[in-house]
This record gives structure tokens, sequence and C-alpha cells, in this order.
């Protein structure tokens, strides 16, 4: 199934260019006051959620994508991941380009592991988002995004693929500086999700995906997820051996080469035969 949360926490399964509202399928879905949140709810409950789709998306109402308000998919993730120069040509580049290393040594992934970013900085398909510095080089970062399906903690890459609830693109805007990565990938809007979860059922081989970003139509990023240094199970060997991985965690597996400056006025696609396009605007 494809879905995606829309017009104010309304649930969808995309059928083409129409979002069927599936939202009576949450009913039931326990609700929370002053407890701690540790898990996104409907990602906890996938299975359960999906089987009552099935159910209803024959009879529910539909709508014209382009006629809804999308949001990130995921609404409660407990941590954001990011996988840093998880592809040879952008650790190459990232060696001869100074604004992007800051005169510092360009350590590879498994040197340095991952990052977390701050889930406030999650935003979704369509959004406008403004540059919070205009004395800094902000950049473009295209991904696949892995969505986790049920708590993973020290999993074996070997066994990775039975915590996979999904997948989805995704962006990850950079400030370039000094600062430590957490900090200058965190600005308001800084992840961008969507359109929609593929889940994982839809994906016949995630080792082989392919996807490529454009500015303002000219392609800047073009990669497969076969090129990635780590792949997507090692990546979650990699981070379930430090803290235990959440229903609703993002993985953003890396940016390849081509990143590069956005300015006022751009409009930036993702796109993946399998997971759609992902489209914002820098205001």
């Amino acid at each position: 199934m494809k879905l995606c949360r829309f017009n104010n926490d309304q649930l969808g399964l995309v059928d083409g260019d129409e979002i069927i509202n599936v939202t009576a399928a949450l009913d039931g879905l326990q609700s929370f006051r002053w407890e701690q949140v540790r898990q996104d709810p409907v990602i906890a409950n996938l299975a359960e959620i999906m089987a009552k789709i099935g159910q209803l998306s024959a009879n529910a109402e539909r709508q014209a994508a382009n006629e809804v308000t999308l949001d990130a998919p995921i609404a409660m993730p407990t941590k954001i991941i990011g996988a840093p120069v998880n592809y040879h040509a952008h650790f190459d580049e990232a060696l001869v380009d100074v604004a992007m290393h800051q005169d510092r040594v360009v350590h590879p992934i498994d040197e340095i592991g991952c990052f977390l970013k701050a889930n406030s900085s999650l935003t979704g398909h369509g959004s406008k988002i403004s540059l919070p510095f205009t004395d800094s080089r902000i950049d473009h970062e295209a991904e696949i995004a892995v969505i986790i399906g049920k708590a993973a903690h020290k999993v074996l890459a070997a066994d990775a693929f039975d915590y996979v609830a999904g997948y989805s693109l995704a962006l990850d805007m950079t400030v370039r500086g000094k600062q430590d990565r957490s900090l200058r990938k965190s600005c308001d809007k800084f992840s961008v999700l969507g359109p929609f979860i593929a889940t994982a059922d839809e994906i016949e081989n995630p080792s082989d995906l392919a996807f490529n970003l454009t500015v303002n139509g000219v392609e800047k990023q073009s990669a497969n997820t076969s090129m990635l240094i780590r792949s997507i199970p090692e990546l979650i060997e990699m981070t379930s051996a430090f803290y235990t991985l959440m229903p609703g965690d993002i993985i953003m597996t890396g940016t390849p080469a081509g990143v590069s400056q956005v300015v006022s006025g751009d409009v930036i696609e993702v796109n993946c035969p399998e997971l759609g396009m992902l489209s914002v605007t820098i205001a």
C-alpha cells in the first residue's frame, strides 16, 4: 500500500492520481494524554490498520491528489537519523568542495557513524522552506528514507529487512558551516519526507531503487541505492547497536553526488518510480 497523511491528520490510500480517505481505519488507536509516546502509533499498529484499509477502501470517499494538502507521512518518529557521506561520489565531491568541508577532514561513514536530526525539522510534500540564514550556503540532499516498523535493538544486517515498515523519499536540507551536523541539519522544515510511504511489500528490491533530484527542472543528483557505501540493512545494524529503533523512526540513507546551493524561488523535486515525486519550494 501507498499511505499518506493529508488535510490535518487524515489517513489516505494513494490510488494513482486519487487519495482514498481511509481515516476510519485509525478508529480504536490509543489516545495519549500525559503518557510519553515512545513510537508512532500508526506505524506500531500498521498490520491491523492495513487490514482495516482493505475492508474500507472500496466504498471510501476519493479526492484528487492535487486537491489535498499533504504532510509528512510519519507524524511521531522518536528519531530522524542521517547517514553522512554514504555514497562514494559524494565523498569525492566533499573532499574538493571547501564550502562543504569547511577545511575539516571528511570522514567516511564507517569512522563517524550516523547522526540525529531534530524531530521538529520534519515536514512534508509541498512545503515552503524558508532559508534561516542569508550569509550561509544551504544545500539540497536527496535521499531514500527507511521507516522502521517494530522495535529493533542490536539487529543483524541479515535480519534487518524484517524490521522495515516501508520507504519514502526524503530531503536532508543542510546549512554549510563549522557547526555540528545535527545543528546544521535541524532547522525548521529541513527534514522533508513524502509524498507517501510505500509499505515494505510494495518494494520488490529496496537495494535497487533509482532516484534523482532536479532544481527548477535541471537534474542535479541521480543515484541508486545499490551504490550506497553502507546498505539499508547495514545502516539498521549500525544504528540499532547504539539505540533501540522504534516504530516510525526514520533513517535517511545518505545523499549522492551533485549537492548544490538553493536560493529563494527554487523548486526542488525528488523522483523515484516506486516512491513518487516529492516537491518543495524555497521561499
